[in-house]
């Protein structure tokens, strides 16, 4: 047998074997680090702000504020121009997209937070509350409503969307519970408020806007076309204005959870201890091949 075909496999134990020496030799010290790292971690763990996550879980809403649209519409292809008064739409869709765009929405943020008065909460270091006042005076620095809707955003606030059955989670995360499920449940009926009112105030142009085209039309087809879309628009305000829930029906309200959702001290330290075996067994590693270069 060739002796060259048998020194790269006779190497590679020789080095795993030095590599165990070396393990063996420094076990205790070995030892003393992963643990050390391991109370480190969780140390930090009870340092770290506790975290907790309030979700609400909702459903869009499908209007449908007239029963006689299928009829309509097929009337309004004969009339295309009509189809397209004042903006109007005969899509009885739930504008979905649109809705759950809202709810995530820059505007709606800010306007729920200004309204709530929560950059002192979200940004209490800065904030003195002795004084009702910034302690900083620098421009750069003090928290604005942008610099909110960025913090809600990629740190608070998170929508997601099952495929299956098309429901709309809405989560939460924040350090005071029942806060956090206020929140949750606020920034739906907030939603809710802001779609309400567009579709009611867009609903009153509509019905102006259709009154004056039928009172101004002579001919018939287009003037029973006219009134049935106002028929619509009427009653689509008046399901605006009587309808809490306009746009995401609420299926299960946001409650204080009662169990904190990070720091998970059991994981963290299990990872810490991973991570000191592994940096143990590297630094073995470093040392042989050291020694042997």
């Amino acid at each position: 047998m060739d002796v060259r075909t048998r020194i790269p496999v006779t190497r590679e134990q020789v080095s795993l074997k030095e590599v165990i020496q070396v393990l063996w030799a420094r076990r205790w010290r070995a030892a003393g680090f992963t643990t050390a790292l391991v109370v480190l971690v969780a140390i930090i763990s009870l340092i770290v702000p506790k975290k907790y996550e309030a979700t609400i879980t909702v459903a869009a809403v499908s209007q449908t504020p007239g029963s006689q649209m299928g009829g309509l519409s097929s009337m309004m292809s004969q009339f295309g121009g009509l189809a397209s008064l004042a903006g109007l739409s005969l899509n009885v869709n739930s504008h979905k997209e649109e809705t759950v765009a809202v709810l995530q929405s820059r505007d709606l943020t800010e306007q729920y937070i200004q309204q709530n008065n929560l950059l002192p909460v979200l940004y209490p270091r800065l904030w003195d509350a002795r004084l009702k006042r910034w302690k900083t005076t620098d421009p750069e620095k003090i928290p604005s409503l942008w610099k909110a809707n960025e913090y809600f955003k990629h740190s608070i606030r998170s929508v997601t969307e099952s495929t299956k059955t098309g429901l709309v989670t809405l989560t939460i995360t924040w350090t005071n519970p029942q806060q956090a499920a206020q929140w949750a449940n606020g920034l739906v009926d907030a939603t809710n408020d802001y779609l309400r009112s567009q579709a009611s105030a867009e609903a009153d142009r509509n019905v102006a806007y259709l009154e004056q085209e039928a009172a101004r039309t002579e001919e018939v087809g287009v003037k029973q076309a006219i009134y049935m879309v106002l028929e619509s628009e009427i009653d689509k305000a008046a399901l605006a204005r009587s309808t809490q829930q306009y746009a995401l029906k609420i299926l299960d309200h946001a409650a204080p959870p009662a169990k904190a959702s990070s720091p998970q001290k059991r994981v963290w330290c299990l990872l810490a201890l991973l991570t000191g075996l592994f940096l143990c067994v590297f630094a073995a590693f470093v040392e042989v091949a050291w020694r042997d270069a």
